[in-house]
């Protein structure tokens, strides 16, 4: 590749990075306009994930030098098999008590990042902690309170705007870098 293809070459990466944010983007809003759907698929997904690691385990236990870990990973793998078994086989089931944990888990990262914003200096951005401790709080509480009909939105909301906030950062990534090698092209 000589000097004068770089810039080509870059270029085109981003143009199909590009390509690649708007996707990923409309797929966000998809996901998004199905929660429930997209709630289901990843439990499914994590199900079988899940039932992969237990198989993992379990031929790691066998593996063991001692009798301890031997049976800490046939636990592990038993606990693996257990819920991936439960997810993938019972995925909306599993969609409610996903959602639960993760009421439990943004109220409780609500209340580390109070602790995290207070043992920071005021100059130290506490602020910004402070105001995520109160978004989680309140998304906790939101899902705790309205559970478990809170699993119809939660989980596949939360992915799809995470799927979407990608896309978008793909995008404005994507513009920058063909902006910029635009901009380093002699004019014609």
């Amino acid at each position: 590749m000589t000097t004068d293809t770089l810039p080509e070459e870059v270029a085109n990466r981003a143009r199909w990075s590009l390509f690649m944010g708007v996707l990923t983007a409309a797929i966000g809003v998809v996901m998004i306009i199905y929660p429930l759907a997209t709630a289901t698929v990843s439990a499914l997904f994590l199900g079988w994930a899940l039932i992969i690691a237990a198989v993992a385990q379990l031929v790691f236990a066998f593996t063991s030098q001692t009798a301890g870990n031997f049976f800490l990973k046939l636990l592990l793998g038993v606990l693996y098999g257990a819920a991936g078994i439960a997810l993938a086989f019972f995925p909306l089931a599993g969609v409610a008590t996903l959602t639960a944990v993760l009421g439990v888990m943004l109220v409780v990262e609500a209340i580390l990042e109070t602790v995290i914003a207070f043992a920071l200096p005021a100059v130290m951005g506490r602020g910004w902690f402070l105001f995520s401790a109160l978004a989680s709080l309140v998304l906790g509480l939101l899902i705790l309170f309205h559970w478990p009909s809170s699993s119809a939105w939660a989980i596949g909301t939360l992915v799809g705007a995470a799927v979407l906030i990608n896309g978008i950062t793909r995008i404005a990534i994507s513009s920058r870098v063909g902006r910029e090698v635009r901009s380093l092209q002699p004019s014609a």
